[in-house]
């Protein structure tokens, strides 16, 4: 695939606007309506190109090329209409430029942001680039531009059930220190080659709690005897004594027991309030030393009813069981070939929901290997749940939250707005809400506290989506996701945040 030059379709559409009213306008002098023809047409055929080449899916192109010929032809009607109006010409044509420009500056510009590579520095100095190799090709092809550059490449993922996917076909290129001024380069020669299909970057991403003031308690104990709950004002607006009335009046019985994969920093599985809700899948991942994959896992699964700590949805503790899987390092970050890695590992062992607390600005051009990440874990039958963000922007700008297939989660506070730092989901095909702000949970070595961020919005959405899981497993994202809308609550700002989750009404779909 060949990286696209986000300059040459900028100026191609736009030649090909001032030509079509250049025609228009000298329609009747046959020298000059000729010269801007011709104009028109080459410029048209750029443009065309230029998005044929462009780093995006094709239905994603197909409608880019829809809305600015839809434009242009706009455009050229409404001047044709002008030129009737010798009075108003010159001042309708002064206001036309003026809808172009900013229709060019809103829109146009930042439809293909995403092939601009970014700084070195984001990325993962051992791995810079990923990229997909044919399935009938190996790094053979490639060996030249590998010599060349001093590269070295390696497979990047390696699925259990490569029949279904073609992860395995993924592999990480290192740029050696010397040349990572040559990163573009080394990226478009790759794209070049007729063995590979696909060139991105392998980004980092770093989460850290943000540490809270205690929340105010709500003096509600919902039936249980943990003492944390009090502390747990997000169970009051999520209505949590509805949900455990419900399951205690109807006796409600799991089909079995849901596996929820929390995909973040480790978790400390020994936790007083955490343990008998963990189930180990490598020990390396049952300790956490940033304490941010405690917290959510607490959110998600914690023990209760036991007399200690605080409480999940699960009343019982027979619906849902927590697991840690390790994608983020000591320090709290990680990459986005650690971040597949893990959700291959969550598929492969057989996990119902991916709790991913975390993310990083990127768009959705470059997410492909994501993409093909999360088919994979809806093949094996689970379900991603992802964290807008904390950067109170669009979250269509943050992955792997943007990525087709993935319930994205906006954190609101106490009054349910959405919450300062909280990206929005407008924009996100299945945005969804839950508490994020005060939000109180386990941390390692016993302990508890409060944190703030679309993190600990997330994994109560994972948590919820377990329970719908443990009763029906044959549950798919898209149906989930249509359960926690239609029977979720507004907020101040719904278009932004989302449905608030209401786990009672969403079990209660179900029926």
């Amino acid at each position: 695939m060949i990286l696209f030059s986000l300059s040459l379709y900028q100026i191609a559409y736009a030649i090909s606007v001032v030509a079509l009213l250049a025609w228009t306008y000298w329609q009747d002098r046959s020298r000059f309506a000729e010269v801007a023809k011709q104009t028109f047409i080459s410029a048209i055929i750029v443009y065309l190109i230029s998005v044929a080449a462009a780093s995006a899916q094709w239905d994603f192109k197909m409608g880019v090329v829809f809305r600015d010929l839809l434009v242009m032809s706009a455009l050229g009607f409404i001047f044709r209409l002008l030129m009737r109006q010798r009075a108003w010409f010159l001042l309708g044509t002064l206001l036309l430029a003026g809808v172009f420009f900013g229709f060019f500056k809103i829109k146009v510009q930042p439809t293909f942001a995403a092939t601009n590579l970014t700084s070195p520095l984001s990325l993962d100095e051992h791995g810079e680039l990923l990229i997909e190799i044919q399935e009938t090709a190996s790094l053979d092809a490639i060996q030249n531009i590998v010599q060349q550059y001093e590269l070295k490449a390696e497979r990047a993922f390696f699925p259990a059930n490569a029949g279904i996917t073609n992860l395995d076909n993924y592999y990480i290129v290192d740029i050696p220190k010397n040349k990572i001024n040559r990163l573009k380069k080394i990226a478009n020669a790759l794209s070049r080659s007729n063995a590979v299909v696909w060139v991105e970057e392998n980004e980092v991403i770093t989460v850290a709690p943000i540490e809270s003031t205690t929340p105010k308690p709500v003096k509600k104990k919902f039936g249980i005897n943990d003492p944390g709950v009090e502390q747990l004002w997000g169970f009051d607006v999520m209505a949590i004594d509805e949900l455990y009335n419900y399951l205690n009046f109807n006796n409600i019985k799991p089909q079995r027991k849901a596996l929820i994969a929390i995909l973040d920093t480790g978790v400390d599985g020994q936790h007083e309030d955490l343990r008998d809700n963990f189930k180990s899948l490598n020990h390396q991942y049952d300790t956490d030393p940033v304490g941010h994959g405690t917290h959510c896992a607490g959110i998600a699964g914690a023990v209760s009813n036991n007399g200690i700590g605080v409480a999940s949805f699960s009343i019982h503790n027979n619906f849902v069981q927590i697991t840690s899987i390790r994608v983020l390092n000591s320090m709290g970050s990680g990459t986005q070939r650690t971040i597949i890695n893990g959700m291959i590992e969550a598929a492969d062992k057989g996990a119902d929901v991916l709790s991913m607390s975390l993310g990083g600005f990127s768009d959705r051009f470059k997410i492909k290997a994501y993409t093909d990440a999360v088919k994979y874990v809806s093949k094996a039958g689970g379900i991603v749940v992802a964290a807008a963000g904390n950067s109170n922007r669009n979250a269509k700008d943050y992955a792997p939250v943007n990525t087709p297939g993935v319930i994205g989660v906006s954190a609101i506070d106490a009054e349910l707005n959405r919450a300062v730092f909280s990206n929005t989901v407008h924009d996100l095909p299945m945005g969804i809400a839950a508490p994020g702000v005060n939000v109180y949970s386990t941390i390692p070595n016993n302990k508890y506290n409060a944190f703030n961020g679309t993190s600990m919005a997330t994994p109560y959405v994972a948590g919820l989506v377990g329970l719908l899981k443990s009763l029906q497993p044959d549950l798919t994202t898209k149906q989930v996701h249509e359960i926690l809308h239609r029977t979720g609550k507004d907020t101040r700002n719904t278009k932004e945040t989302g449905k608030l989750i209401q786990p009672a009404a969403a079990i209660k779909a179900l029926d």
